[in-house]
């Protein structure tokens, strides 16, 4: 089965090799790629009031380094956050924190709402003043559901998302080897992708049909169902609770039929 791989081109690797490692031919296509926010003033007012903040939610590798190249910039330090608990949206991020000594909460399912489901922010006294670094467009949900509660939210907005240049090169060139596969499965990590995909193949809904996407958290598949019902598409997708490399290793063997 052929598995198209739309991480980030500095995040693909990884999995490349581990679905190559099983056999499983692989073709890189990334949705997104990331370019860092500008320094501004509007930047360094929030990285000002940053230690008032009880929470910074972190959504990203790239925002952990984004966030700690600001941090740097606007003269603070790690010490200076000592009382900030961290949350991470997944593993990947966690680990990242890791590396400049952040010990962080990673949430179950690695989504909006698995992050507003830890105990930290249910168990505890909801916090006054949170801070999330992340990408253009991202986490609007937990944010606003925050905001609801009447937290106030310090939004850093980092880095912002666009398709890159080389997606429809790459399609144009495999778009024959699509449309001839029985099925093929695809990584949808975000909406921001999603819409990427369907811009890229809005003139060859056949290939669409032909998917089999894996998705991730719940708010994602039921984007995927409304469209799919909407449209009458026939493609199949499944919903994934993370990333790591074993849940999406499993769900491929699922699709193959292998036991």
């Amino acid at each position: 089965m052929l598995f198209l791989n739309t991480r980030p081109t500095d995040r693909a690797l990884n999995l490349t090799q581990a679905l190559q490692s099983k056999q499983i031919e692989v073709l890189e296509l990334p949705l997104l790629e990331l370019h860092p926010t500008p320094w501004s003033q509007a930047l360094m007012q929030l990285y000002a009031q940053l230690i008032t903040a009880q929470v910074i939610v972190v959504v990203s590798p790239s925002a952990v380094h984004y966030g700690m190249a600001g941090l740097k910039q606007a003269g603070l330090f790690i010490e200076d956050l000592s009382h900030v608990q961290w949350i991470a949206v997944g593993t990947a991020t966690a680990h990242a924190l890791a590396q400049y000594g952040i010990q962080s909460h990673v949430p179950e399912v690695e989504t909006s709402e698995g992050m507003l489901a830890l105990p930290i922010l249910n168990q505890w006294h909801t916090p006054t003043c949170m801070a999330f670094w992340r990408g253009e467009g991202g986490r609007q949900f937990m944010m606003e559901s925050l905001q609801a509660k009447g937290v106030q939210v310090l939004n850093f907005v980092l880095y912002r998302r666009q398709c890159p240049e080389q997606a429809s090169k790459i399609l144009t060139k495999n778009l024959l080897r699509l449309q001839q596969a029985g099925r093929y499965c695809m990584l949808v990590t975000s909406e921001a992708s999603w819409i990427n995909w369907l811009t890229l193949i809005s003139n060859h809904p056949d290939v669409l049909n032909r998917a089999h996407f894996l998705v991730l958290g719940e708010r994602l598949a039921q984007l995927l169902a409304r469209y799919q019902q909407t449209y009458s598409y026939t493609f199949s997708y499944f919903q994934l609770q993370d990333l790591r490399m074993e849940s999406i290793l499993k769900q491929i063997d699922v699709v193959q039929g292998t036991p």
